[in-house]
């Protein structure tokens, strides 16, 4: 039983609580008394109930004190729990000794790491335990400093960091108690390491946004993060759609489980159905192989240049985001999974959906959330901090200073039209920081094709008919003032043309509500 008393700061007082469990034989257990917020805590046996109600009053009545109730425990037995409850929790090995070098406490993983019991490792000296590292001379020594060095635990290399424990003693200053000993794997070690990198390079922290529009990309990304809705990436090549939809993975409650991409336009046909659904053994001498949806069960599947997969492959596609389950290639056993689809694209997928190369029923279950990466040339804002941020990680990665950027050079890299995008500045930016001899990076060093703004930069992979090119122009144009005009009159007035040119047009390349936010 233990009674928290509430009382006065007085002398005399903790030795009347005392004289009164003298009295009615009562065998103490403990005393504790909190000086800062006035509370005295005894503990003793379980008593009878009639010899308690004679007991409590009897304490109420001395002079000074105020109240007198039970509690469930003493503060020291609660921090006592709390501690070990840490320890056991922690996943890294914690010892602790005394100023002699005696192990007077030791958590469940660093028994495992030491491959021993709780009862071998209690009262064993620290120096037969951890190698490589003279405990005594530490202790003994004049100034007694945390430590952090390299032990061996039975034959394996370990790191640990040791900090001294100290107990205040005025006036002669702090007495050296003991030593805590974290110790660490170098697997373990690996692991945080890894962490520490993944969240660096996969996160949101990483994506630049100065730009207005990039700001918005990300803050809407963040929300979007935390729902299991399929997401459509959409933007020009090399705006970083990859790198966003890992940070959508990393950023939200799928994040210990895997992110896979996939590039629908890198594999034939046959192959990407095997890739992402997998097959079945059927074949002699052939095993089993599990798909990429398979092996990203709990976790996010990036389907890269979703506008490349062919009919086939879509239908399955929308089988699969209908219920979750799915056949391998082969096999007549469904298989279900848990698994968030994030699409990305270049392409104008409502326009394919028109000319019925894309499933229109398919296009509307990846387009439930969409995010939209503006071009590199449309974010002015964001060209000088991603060309400083390049500058600093090549120069670093060849082991050179970094050079500074030209102002002159700043203000061409920010009127470039840049078709390549993000990827295309990082690697110039990297082309020319490595073969730099000077302390500057100008213009020169950039050697970027020259362009004209009469003509624009023609894109090396341009096909089709210059009809063809028309119509594809006259398609992004409708699709980006159709939200502002989102009528075929008022599409009409602003473009200076005829209800019914406007209206035909729309309609030949599917633009209306269902297909473009308003």
């Amino acid at each position: 039983m233990r009674l928290e008393i509430l009382c006065a700061d007085r002398i005399g007082i903790a030795q009347e609580v005392l004289n009164i469990l003298v009295n009615y034989q009562v065998d103490l257990k403990g005393i504790e008394v909190d000086s800062v917020n006035c509370k005295m805590y005894v503990s003793f046996p379980p008593i009878e109930f009639e010899q308690f109600q004679k007991i409590m009053p009897e304490i109420r009545l001395i002079d000074g004190v105020e109240d007198v109730r039970t509690t469930a425990f003493l503060p020291s037995e609660r921090e006592h729990n709390e501690l070990n409850t840490l320890l056991s929790a922690l996943p890294d090995g914690v010892i602790s000794i005394d100023a002699k070098g005696w192990v007077r406490h030791c958590n469940d993983a660093a028994c495992k790491d030491l491959s021993l019991s709780l009862d071998d490792v209690l009262g064993e000296n620290i120096n037969n335990l951890l190698k490589g590292f003279n405990f005594t001379r530490w202790l003994e020594g004049k100034e007694v400093l945390g430590q952090t060095t390299r032990v061996e635990v039975g034959g394996e290399d370990y790191i640990a960091d040791i900090l001294p424990i100290t107990v205040p003693q005025k006036p002669d200053g702090d007495i050296l108690a003991g030593a805590v000993i974290n110790i660490k794997s170098q697997s373990r070690l690996g692991q945080q390491v890894s962490a520490f990198r993944r969240y660096g390079q996969e996160s949101f922290a990483t994506i630049h946004s100065n730009s207005t529009a990039m700001r918005r990309v990300v803050r809407e990304a963040r929300k979007m993060s935390q729902l299991d809705a399929p997401i459509l990436i959409t933007g020009e090549t090399g705006t970083g759609k990859e790198l966003l939809a890992r940070a959508c993975h990393y950023a939200s409650n799928r994040s210990i489980k895997p992110f896979i991409a996939l590039s629908c336009a890198s594999l034939p046909d046959d192959v990407a159905e095997s890739e992402l659904f997998g097959y079945a053994g059927f074949e002699e001498n052939a095993a089993p192989k599990r798909g990429v949806l398979e092996q990203a069960d709990g976790g996010t599947v990036f389907l890269d240049e979703v506008g490349e997969m062919s009919t086939q492959l879509q239908t399955k596609l929308l089988r699969f985001l209908q219920d979750g389950t799915f056949r391998k290639v082969g096999d007549e056993n469904e298989v279900k999974v848990n698994v968030r689809i994030i699409a990305a694209t270049q392409k104008d997928l409502p326009a394919m959906v028109q000319e019925g190369s894309f499933r229109e029923d398919l296009y509307y279950r990846i387009n439930v959330l969409t995010l939209d990466i503006a071009p590199l040339r449309d974010r002015k804002a964001d060209i000088g901090p991603l060309t400083e941020h390049f500058i600093q990680k090549y120069a670093q990665q060849n082991g050179q200073p970094a050079p500074t950027l030209a102002p002159d050079c700043l203000v061409f890299l920010e009127q470039y039209p840049w078709p390549g995008n993000v990827r295309q500045l990082e690697n110039a930016v990297y082309r020319a920081v490595s073969l730099l001899d000077d302390k500057e990076l100008r213009v020169e060093h950039m050697q970027l094709p020259t362009f004209t703004h009469e003509l624009g930069y023609l894109e090396s992979d341009f096909e089709g008919t210059l009809e063809h090119a028309v119509k594809r122009f006259e398609a992004t144009l409708l699709r980006k003032l159709y939200p502002a005009y989102p009528s075929s009159r008022q599409l009409a007035k602003r473009l200076g043309l005829s209800h019914t040119a406007v209206a035909n047009k729309l309609r030949e390349y599917g633009i209306n509500r269902k297909t473009v936010k308003v």
